[in-house]
């Protein structure tokens, strides 16, 4: 069994505390979490300005919007008119059920409030779980394609392992713990865009000793 903790430190010792994820409120975590399918967080970013500067990170400000002026606040994130539909569906759900208040969702039994999520359109698993831990401050631990690929290269997963199968193999082997769960993904994150790449820097990566795909290609 593999010793996740271990790794943990390691990428913890190395890169130091993340302090993700940057946002002023739980809401705008949930907006950002929406943003930031298919594009990286700079472009994120601009568009959450964008938002604060119209006085738009609140649901009722977002439902108020006309469809056509939200598509160019977040018009750098790209895919802007389904992220700008997304949106308003996402905050017309809050409206209708959570008296337009996210944290009603989010005090709910965990395994209600990720379903709950996850029927809502264009949210899939990583949304969903982003929103959980960083919005919610719920233990659902949240995968990526970074994640995929570096236990893939520690020879813990084989590579064919759906998303469920993934968070399942986290959840069952780390302590239910938020702070963890959090700084657990900021690390997996920082060293996927730094070492751990399609193309691997290995010369530079705290866990080359127990990798797998470093053994095999020295």
């Amino acid at each position: 069994m593999p010793d996740l903790m271990q790794i943990y430190q390691q990428l913890l010792e190395h890169y130091g505390h993340r302090h993700w994820w940057p946002a002023e409120t739980p809401f705008e975590v949930a907006v950002g979490a929406i943003l930031t399918q298919n594009t990286n967080w700079a472009n994120v970013e601009k568009a959450i300005i964008n938002l604060r500067r119209a006085e738009a990170l609140k649901v009722d400000s977002i439902l108020t919007l006309d469809k056509e002026s939200l598509e160019q606040l977040i018009r750098s994130s790209g895919f802007f008119r389904q992220k700008a539909e997304r949106l308003q569906l996402f905050c017309q759900h809050l409206r209708q059920f959570h008296q337009g208040r996210l944290e009603v969702l989010l005090q709910q039994p965990l395994a209600i409030a990720r379903r709950e999520l996850l029927a809502l359109k264009g949210i899939g698993p990583e949304t969903a779980d982003s929103i959980l831990l960083y919005a919610g401050q719920r233990p659902s631990f949240v995968v990526d394609a970074y994640t995929g690929r570096l236990f893939r290269r520690l020879g813990h997963l084989e590579g064919a392992e759906k998303y469920a199968q993934i968070r399942d193999f986290f959840m069952a082997r780390l302590p239910q713990e938020v702070p963890l769960f959090n700084e657990y993904h900021a690390l997996v994150v920082i060293h996927g865009k730094e070492c751990c790449r399609k193309r691997p820097i290995c010369n530079n990566c705290p866990l080359q000793s127990r990798c797998h795909y470093r053994q095999q290609n020295p």
